[in-house]
């Protein structure tokens, strides 16, 4: 029995889950544009804990999404992991924030590539199959019309950065899925409680998001 504390505050989404052995018990989350992670946060963990009737002694482990995304959203929900670690003396999960937008999509054939928003016309993405395993690592792309042209199988794009590539990609191969926007920390749950039964932690004092890029001012 492991009850997992999952947060995720890599983009616009200010989300956290509650989850035992792998299903999402409670799940609170809000998307702004203003970026409310700060104001959020910690009142959402304590409400799904009191919605849950747990405590924090309940806890078994904390999981984080890692990145790549906003800088400060990262730092603010990697800061928020540890710092519940360190006083829980739990371990620390960190979850692929493109893998975890990549699951909210369940397809049967081609790839699927999950899109979060940077700059301009720059997403940070990477290449999944249709089983979620990588099949390209994550990069920061700048997208034109000409993007993707190679590719002959179906590609399937989600997130918030796919969003706006979308008068670009015209291509009929490309498939928009538009209800899948934000990363979500309910779709943390079974990925964290997998990596748990592993044993796949991460060292809390050396733990650091993967940024990816270096912090714009008014990123």
């Amino acid at each position: 029995m492991a009850l997992i504390l999952n947060i995720e505050t890599a983009t616009k989404n200010c989300s956290v889950a509650l989850a035992q052995d792998g299903k999402t018990i409670v799940c609170k989350e809000i998307a702004t544009e203003n970026f409310s992670h700060a104001e959020k946060l910690h009142v959402f963990i304590e409400a799904v804990l009191e919605e849950a009737k747990c405590n924090f002694k309940d806890i078994q482990a904390v999981a984080v999404s890692q990145g790549p995304g906003s800088y400060t959203g990262l730092r603010i929900g990697v800061s928020s992991a540890k710092g519940l670690c360190y006083a829980l003396q739990v371990p620390l999960i960190a979850i692929d924030t493109l893998a975890l937008l990549a699951h909210q999509l369940k397809v049967d054939n081609g790839i699927i590539i999950p899109m979060i928003d940077a700059r301009r016309m720059e997403v940070y993405t990477a290449y999944f199959d249709k089983n979620y395993a990588k099949i390209r690592g994550t990069e920061a792309e700048i997208i034109d019309a000409s993007s993707y042209k190679e590719m002959e199988e179906i590609v399937h794009f989600v997130g918030d950065g796919a969003m706006k590539c979308k008068t670009l990609l015209t291509d009929a191969k490309f498939i928009f899925h538009e209800h899948i926007v934000y990363p979500s920390a309910n779709e943390m749950s079974n990925l964290s409680f997998e990596k748990y039964k592993k044993s796949d932690f991460v060292d809390v004092a050396y733990f650091e998001p993967f940024y990816l890029k270096d912090f714009v001012l008014n990123k």
